[in-house]
């Protein structure tokens, strides 16, 4: 034992000398981890919350919540060729042109898929409410793009389908 004790101090010197680049080595890691953002479930989870409070805020024609959540460039493309930008959106909300009795994810339909960056929402939705006086009560699929950007996730892309045929 004695042979070694010289050496002993050369090996904590050299423990010493390695900790501090190990210790900044592995917080960086952490950080650089943490700024690439959640697991893929834990994206998916965040998404599909997100997705439910937009669809919530539609509902009640929340323009408020609407525009936290659009991204400033979305597009949404309906099932007859319709398009809609943000603009749009908001526009038809804030006129009150349109009033929801339903506007529900259902079925528990809902699919989060995450990669990297980007997530698609499919889902079947219940739409039934009046728009400028005309009743409507119809069920759809549609798909909701979000993509990862420095303020959160945003929803940028949505294409909705025709109506589906009435249920017996």
């Amino acid at each position: 034992m004695k042979i070694l004790a010289p050496f002993a101090s050369d090996y904590f010197r050299l423990l010493q000398f390695l900790s501090l680049p190990l210790l900044v080595l592995i917080i960086g890691t952490l950080i650089v981890n943490a700024a690439q953002g959640e697991s893929p479930k834990a994206d998916a989870e965040i998404v599909a919350s997100l997705d439910t409070e937009y669809q919530a805020a539609v509902e009640r024609n929340d323009a408020d919540t609407m525009v936290r959540i659009l991204a400033d460039d979305f597009v949404l493309v309906l099932g007859n060729g319709a398009v809609y930008t943000k603009s749009d959106l908001l526009n038809e909300v804030r006129s009150g042109s349109i009033v929801y009795e339903k506007q529900i994810e259902v079925d528990n339909s809902q699919k989060v898929r995450v990669w990297g960056d980007t997530a698609v929402v499919t889902a079947k939705l219940w739409i039934k409410g009046t728009r400028a006086g005309t009743a409507f009560d119809r069920k759809l699929w549609f798909s909701d793009t979000y993509v990862r950007t420095e303020k959160g996730w945003k929803y940028v892309f949505g294409q909705a389908s025709i109506s589906l045929p009435k249920e017996p």
